[in-house]
């Protein structure tokens, strides 16, 4: 039995049987480029764990992936949460996007090894493209995983849903610190903040959640701001 299927499994995580072997695929050709590149720091025994179980517990415990949705992974590093959910989920329309060249290339190679054609990669910066037409507002989700903080993910992320889907923050326990500033950047790029959702799992330490933000309207244009300003000037809640 594989890896990442038994901690799947355990977990109840709802994946169709025949997904299991490009998982396993995908878990391998991560730690074997792994090798010449930086892609993870996680130790080979915690991937199935911390990567693949971590990326898909909302496929569980949230009614976000509905079929044929149409998702973009925003600063997906080597592939999480996007890429495993495109493994899992074949119904899904997965952009992934990433600035580094080098970790485009492992993307691409585990596209064309587990033979996803819903999948395409993307080297841009979420600045730059969330301002592009073919992009803007065109996402029923955009999604990110250990990126930055809500505030700045907002600006990166609500540019490329539409009015009606979500923003999805993947979150560590600093959750509850980064909601107050998190939620006034979601009101000015269009967006309303939800309660976060808690994920849970015996092979996962720590607490976990998803934090969806709903698109109410749209976001205005001056948003998202020039490459590095999301970070260097995020967003914040206005001083009382």
């Amino acid at each position: 039995m594989g890896e990442v299927r038994d901690c799947l499994l355990r977990a109840g995580v709802p994946v169709e049987e025949s997904r299991f072997a490009l998982l396993e695929t995908y878990r391998d050709m991560l730690l074997d480029w792994n090798t010449r590149m930086d892609l993870t720091s996680v130790p080979a025994p915690d991937v199935a764990a911390r990567h693949f179980l971590d990326s898909l517990l909302p496929l569980r415990d949230t009614a976000f992936f509905v079929p044929g949705a149409r998702v973009i992974d925003v600063g997906t590093g080597a592939g999480f949460p996007g890429l495993a959910l495109a493994a899992a989920r074949p119904d899904l329309r997965v952009t992934l996007l990433e600035a580094q060249g080098k970790r485009c290339q492992f993307l691409n190679a585990v596209k064309e090894a587990l033979k996803l054609d819903h999948v395409r990669v993307i080297q841009e910066r979420a600045e730059v493209l969330g301002q592009h037409p073919e992009h803007r507002e065109q996402y029923d989700l955009a999604v990110a995983r250990a990126v930055a903080a809500l505030n700045v993910l907002g600006e990166y992320l609500l540019p490329f849903v539409g009015v009606g889907g979500y923003a999805l923050c993947w979150k560590g326990p600093a959750a509850a610190e980064e909601m107050a500033d998190g939620r006034a950047a979601a009101e000015k790029l269009g967006g309303e903040m939800e309660k976060m959702i808690a994920l849970s799992a015996d092979a996962l330490e720590g607490k976990r959640y998803v934090v969806p933000i709903r698109k109410i309207e749209k976001t205005v244009p001056q948003y998202p701001r020039k490459n590095g300003t999301p970070a260097k000037r995020p967003l914040k809640a206005d001083k009382k």
